[in-house]
């Protein structure tokens, strides 16, 4: 256990490294393809090769770290997790799969198994910069579209001008989606949430990742004089926004796994001493199952036109992402449940409330999730943190899994029909 614990204390610490490479300096902010990104990939180089990886970028900025099998055509199995962050964020949010992934090839010490293992390190996960997320998962499953490189961030950049600027070329974008030689993908993630800390669990088991809606909400209004125009004679635009951001949060509570969230509010034009004529929100809906997802965002779509009616606003709403809900692969769940147990950790199964790249991959290849315990429940902020004693349980969670599955009858199988 001393040399996993070891092993677990140098992946905190790259971890922390890695946080280093940040657009915003005193704070970790790193977008798709921003030029920070290039300093993970050569630190993550850095690592691999050693280890006897080959290690490329793909079109969309996605590092990717293969190491052989026994065979030369050996099917492969990935592993990895995503590179980007939000601004202001915690050092393991994502980039912790990703070093853990590392760590486990480090730990196989030269040994090969009957497949190959690709690390990947995918370039957007969370949708900061152009609003759209996952995009470094979606070329892996060959979803990249024109709509989706046309798309511009706040400085008028387009994906596909941001793709030309690190250096790649996006005539390769087919290349990077993945071939029929894949058994699976397993992703490590902190879990971003209480529930483990609560129950004592050091690891869980995904069974499900929740669908998600993501929609933009603007109602206008009319701008005027905030000293001179009587409240009855008003078109407030912020007022409505406020009275449905209450009426969103009295639904989700009214329904048991389901959560809304407004994340964003710009109103115009934004003066102390004048009304607001437009008001812009985004929102965010989640839960296990799409049937009330759906439902949910109907009925809050239904209570925006309502509200502008009477208080004499307009309002439109634009759907950003639709994403639907997940089972993970249950052979794969199976397997780490059984890879946890021989840790000594007692499992939990549990439904992601957040999106992750193997909602994405899932769609073509098996896919599963183990997560490790968040202290105090705090993701996507500097507070994040793991403990060292949970990593080792990881790494040696993980190690368990690969020896699994290498021994595995039915991962045979599978292995014969890649």
């Amino acid at each position: 256990m001393g040399e996993t614990t070891n092993r677990a204390e140098e992946v905190v610490a790259r971890c922390r490294r890695l946080a280093l490479f940040s657009e915003d300096p005193g704070s970790t902010r790193r977008t798709f393809l921003s030029a920070p990104m290039h300093d993970c990939h050569r630190e993550i180089t850095g690592w691999l090769t050693p280890l006897g990886a080959d290690v490329r970028i793909d079109a969309v900025g996605n590092l990717r770290g293969f190491y052989p099998g026994t065979e030369s055509k050996a099917p492969r199995l990935l592993v990895g997790s995503h590179l980007d962050t939000v601004p202001n964020a915690g050092a393991y949010d994502g980039v912790l799969g990703v070093v853990l992934a590392v760590a486990l090839l480090e730990s196989l010490d030269g040994r090969r198994l009957p497949f190959g293992i690709e690390i990947v390190g995918f370039s957007e996960e969370e949708g900061v910069r152009f609003g759209t997320p996952f995009i470094g998962s979606r070329a892996l499953t060959g979803r990249f579209d024109e709509e989706l490189l046309n798309r511009r961030d706040a400085q008028g950049v387009s994906v596909r001008d941001a793709i030309k600027n690190f250096g790649l070329n996006i005539q390769e974008i087919p290349q990077a989606a993945l071939e029929n030689d894949i058994l699976g993908y397993i992703e490590f993630h902190i879990e971003q949430g209480p529930v483990l800390e609560t129950l004592k669990r050091r690891l869980g088991v995904v069974d499900a990742i929740a669908g998600q809606s993501r929609l933009e909400f603007t109602f206008i209004g009319r701008a005027n004089h905030a000293g001179t125009t009587p409240m009855h004679l008003r078109y407030d635009a912020i007022a409505g926004a406020a009275e449905w951001i209450t009426a969103a949060e009295r639904e989700a509570n009214k329904i048991p796994g389901l959560v809304a969230t407004v994340g964003k509010i710009e109103a115009r034009p934004g003066a102390t001493n004048v009304i607001a004529g437009e008001v812009r929100m985004t929102l965010d809906v989640r839960h296990g199952l799409d049937e009330v997802r759906t439902r949910a965002v109907e009925e809050l779509i239904r209570a925006t036109g309502e509200i502008a009616k009477r208080r004499g606003l307009s309002v439109s709403h634009r759907i950003l992402l639709s994403q639907p809900a997940v089972r993970l692969d249950l052979f794969l769940v199976s397997e780490i449940e059984h890879a946890i147990r021989k840790t000594g950790c007692q499992p939990h199964h549990m439904v992601s409330g957040a999106g992750h790249d193997a909602m994405i991959l899932a769609e073509k290849v098996p896919a599963a999730m183990i997560f490790l315990r968040t202290p105090g429940g705090i993701s996507h902020d500097p507070a994040e943190s793991v403990a060292i004693d949970d990593v080792a349980k990881a790494i040696e969670c993980g190690l368990h899994l690969l020896d699994q599955l290498a021994a595995s009858p039915t991962f045979q199988k599978r292995m014969c029909r890649a």
